[in-house]
């Protein structure tokens, strides 16, 4: 993508009511205004809010908010022309249950309460196979006890991934911590008993896997 097309969505996102760009400072400096009050002062209403993390052009997101209205979804990504078409999306459909954050995941815990989310998606991450990368991980340890900070006592985790690698070192971490693995599948659109919205919402990036017979795994589960 140009320069000047990334330009051309930054100012577009500018614009959208469902889209937050707020610098690191503002953010580490806990000043952002919705940490606590997303239900209230945002959405206007307390039903349960989800996050999808790395949520790339925001097919999930979106896809997600249309099949769950009394549900609310929040999109998060440091890049916001590669969310731009999610948001743009929810705005022309006139979907008011999605929004989308331009944000490090690190900073997770300065944009939200405590108990203030009710589950979160990880869709399609980088697995960062590198030994050295292992920090960047993000169903790493530290990650999971980032998440938790935010998350309902009884906070669901999903993890939906082309990576098998990704797949086995998230479940075997899982058991390791004696965390909870309410479900777990290693070829989604082979063996059946996923939950509808695992094999029902498609990302750009996943049909191409799909075309190529990349299996797509899947894990629901609780941190303890």
């Amino acid at each position: 993508m140009g320069s000047k097309n990334k330009l051309k969505r930054f100012g577009e996102n500018e614009t959208f009511e469902n889209v937050f760009q707020p610098t690191r400072e503002e953010v580490v400096s806990e000043n952002f205004v919705l940490k606590g009050k997303w239900n209230a002062e945002f959405f206007k209403n307390q039903n349960p809010i989800v996050l999808e993390l790395g949520c790339g052009k925001g097919e999930y997101s979106v896809g997600l908010a249309e099949k769950y209205p009394n549900k609310n979804f929040i999109g998060i990504d440091v890049k916001g022309a590669r969310f731009w078409r999610g948001a743009k999306t929810a705005v022309e459909s006139g979907l008011k249950n999605v929004a989308f954050i331009r944000t490090q995941i690190e900073l997770l815990d300065f944009v939200f309460a405590e108990n203030e989310v009710d589950e979160i998606w990880i869709t399609f991450p980088d697995p960062q196979i590198k030994y050295k990368r292992t920090k960047h991980r993000m169903t790493n340890t530290g990650f999971l006890q980032l998440y938790k900070k935010i998350l309902k006592q009884d906070g669901i985790m999903n993890l939906k991934t082309d990576s098998e690698f990704m797949h086995g070192y998230t479940l075997g971490l899982l058991h390791g911590e004696g965390h909870e693995v309410l479900y777990a599948n290693h070829n989604v659109y082979v063996n059946e008993g996923s939950p509808s919205e695992v094999t029902s919402i498609q990302t750009f990036y996943e049909k191409k896997y799909l075309e190529i017979d990349k299996a797509i795994t899947y894990i629901r589960f609780k941190i303890k």
